[in-house]
């Protein structure tokens, strides 16, 4: 059954609800409304903008928006991610630096921060500002930092626990493992770095720098077999002539060329690098 009088009841209610409100010319009205309206159309442009633009057109929409609201915590770190995306790093931690600058900003704000830093080369003020964020704060993010940091201070163990603590804080951690692995390349431990990396590959069978690294740690202890992972043809002779270039380090010339060799049969097109290693190695006899 119907009820024709709810609604005009309603506005009646509405009305005399309305009446009761300070008196608002209708130009206040409009502009209120509009305010409110482009307040959700910003977030709404702001969220697309961090996704699925170009990171240049987001920094410039950005850099406009904030001129008539330049304390504005969500444009700013908007503005921030942006130049990550863009890789123009520099400018990433000078726009992370303003956000930590901010009342409201958090822990995370400084993480990003010292990201940007790390990216951008600034290692020293990367430390320091990692330092500023409290032990409590534990995320993935700072963690894989802090492994990264103690790494360039040449920190072996600390690198090691770091890089055991992000794993369990992360449901996707083949790239912090392929991180830890190559962590231990450097250090000469090329037997852990091989477990490591094949941890990696396990996590996420199409990460193709895991690969990659798995092949220079088995070839730096002379073990010139591809590894048994799942590889494309292409991928499979451009892991032939990554162990090919190390076996050259080794003083292995003659598995070298034979590497190379394979490397240019397996490719499924011209592999113009393979070729050029190869007719340098014969020239030199």
């Amino acid at each position: 059954m119907r009820h024709p009088y709810v609604f005009p009841a309603c506005v009646a209610g509405a009305l005399l609800v309305a009446g009761c409100a300070p008196k608002q010319t209708d130009e206040e009205t409009v502009e209120r409304a509009f305010q409110d309206v482009n307040v959700v159309d910003e977030t709404n442009l702001s969220e697309v903008m961090l996704t699925v633009t170009d990171p240049n057109e987001a920094i410039s929409y950005y850099q406009r928006t904030l001129k008539s609201d330049p304390d504005r915590l969500d444009l700013r770190r908007g503005l921030a991610t942006s130049f990550v995306r863009a890789k123009r790093f520099t400018e990433a931690a000078s726009a992370w630096e303003k956000v930590t600058e901010l009342k409201d900003s958090t822990h995370e704000d400084s993480v990003n921060y010292a990201d940007a830093l790390i990216r951008s080369g600034d290692w020293d003020t990367a430390e320091k500002v990692l330092d500023t964020v409290p032990p409590t704060y534990e995320t993935f993010k700072r963690y894989r930092l802090e492994a990264m940091m103690a790494d360039a201070n040449k920190e072996w163990r600390k690198a090691d626990s770091f890089y055991e603590t992000a794993i369990g804080l992360t449901t996707t951690p083949a790239g912090a493992f392929n991180n830890w692995g190559y962590s231990k390349l450097t250090r000469g431990d090329f037997s852990g770095a091989e477990k490591l990396f094949g941890q990696a590959i396990r996590q996420d069978p199409t990460l193709f720098t895991a690969k990659n690294n798995l092949v220079l740690a088995r070839s730096a202890q002379r073990k010139y077999t591809l590894p048994v992972v799942p590889m494309t043809q292409s991928e499979r002779a451009q892991l032939l002539h990554t162990m090919a270039l190390s076996a050259v380090r080794q003083g292995d010339i003659q598995t070298s060329k034979s590497l190379l060799r394979d490397a240019i049969d397996t490719h499924p097109q011209h592999f113009d690098a393979a070729v050029r290693a190869l007719e340098a190695l014969e020239r030199s006899g």
